[in-house]
């Protein structure tokens, strides 16, 4: 997903484009992980995840599109529910610098009061990914205003292999949240990851490893 990276939705669905003459492309993926970790927090409460989208994009750096995955949050409220994620946006190019802008919004259609939305948007200069979120609305707690940045950069290790670094730090508007930072490494080769996580949350604070595999095809 979709939900790991900003400017991943644009570079792997819209690309970066220069052309505003009309192809347009519909893109599916499915993705399979030992555990869906989000900005830092397992999403499965340590367990597998199973994930599949479908994109639209087309020459003008315009894309849309939807990604769903299992979610368990620890409670007996949460078992067998799902994550869906809609989303839009624009991604393209000014001189070296690419940059995408969009909106999200996380539906949780078997609970209630999870729902939330967030406004983004990333540039990519030299390896070098900027990305911020500003959450615009949530079921949970009214319009709390929480800002999500990371800052990222990826490595070409050679014979197909790349490292990819990531520091993301997550402030809350709602005092009764906590704040944390969040780090990861993810070693990438083709279709498979294998990256550890780790965040600074008094009591979720171990390493996790996590393994992973995805795949995109054209519909």
């Amino acid at each position: 997903m979709k939900k790991l990276n900003i400017l991943a939705i644009s570079a792997a669905v819209a690309g970066v484009v220069s052309s505003s003459t009309a192809s347009a492309d519909l893109v599916g993926n499915i993705g399979l992980s030992n555990n869906y970790i989000w900005r830092g927090v397992t999403q499965t409460d340590d367990q597998a995840a199973i994930s599949g989208g479908i994109d639209y994009s087309n020459d003008s750096g315009a894309y849309a599109g939807s990604w769903v995955s299992n979610v368990d949050y620890g409670s007996t409220a949460s078992d067998g529910s799902y994550e869906m994620d809609l989303y839009f946006g624009y991604g393209g190019e000014a001189g070296s610098v690419a940059y995408d802008v969009g909106f999200i919004y996380y539906a949780y259609p078997l609970d209630t009061d999870a729902d939330f939305s967030e406004i983004y948007a990333g540039v990519d200069a030299a390896g070098v990914e900027f990305d911020i979120a500003f959450t615009v609305d949530t079921d949970a707690g009214g319009d709390d205003a929480n800002i999500y940045a990371s800052l990222a950069y990826s490595f070409d290790l050679g014979d197909e292999l790349s490292l990819g670094l990531l520091v993301g730090d997550y402030e809350f508007d709602d005092d009764a949240a906590t704040d944390y930072i969040h780090y990861s490494a993810k070693l990438s080769k083709g279709d498979f990851s294998f990256g550890l996580e780790a965040n600074d949350i008094d009591g979720d604070d171990d390493m996790r490893v996590v393994v992973a595999w995805g795949k995109e095809f054209t519909l």
